[in-house]
């Protein structure tokens, strides 16, 4: 099993929210910055004013899952920091996913349909 394409050093998480493009939404805050690579990587920040651990890790794993399965939609070689807001731990999956594509449609990082 491939190992999924995250962001972990906190050095890498200062660095996008000083020098990223940032938009929101009701639900998420989207980061986004170039990489040079060729590949996206995704950071995911869940505060602890969203809700308990249990809360907390079950919307991370569902951005991870959102991440995934729409990553052949969006360009490469970005870096995604999402951040998720206190209304998305009453958010169901299909709400989760239109709030991120919503804010990729305004980082304008939608590939165009062809």
């Amino acid at each position: 099993m491939k190992r999924f394409p995250s962001i972990k050093k906190n050095s890498d998480f200062q660095n996008i929210y000083r020098n990223g493009k940032s938009y929101a939404n009701r639900l998420l805050v989207m980061y986004v910055m170039r990489n040079g690579e060729e590949s996206n990587q995704l950071g995911i920040s869940v505060s602890k004013k969203v809700g308990n651990s249990v809360v907390r890790h079950h919307i991370a794993r569902l951005m991870r899952e959102i991440f995934r399965l729409n990553n052949e939609k969006i360009e490469t070689g970005l870096n995604i920091i999402v951040v998720a807001r206190t209304a998305a731990a009453t958010s169901d999956y299909k709400h989760l996913e239109g709030a991120y594509m919503h804010l990729c449609g305004l980082h304008h990082i939608l590939k165009e349909s062809k």
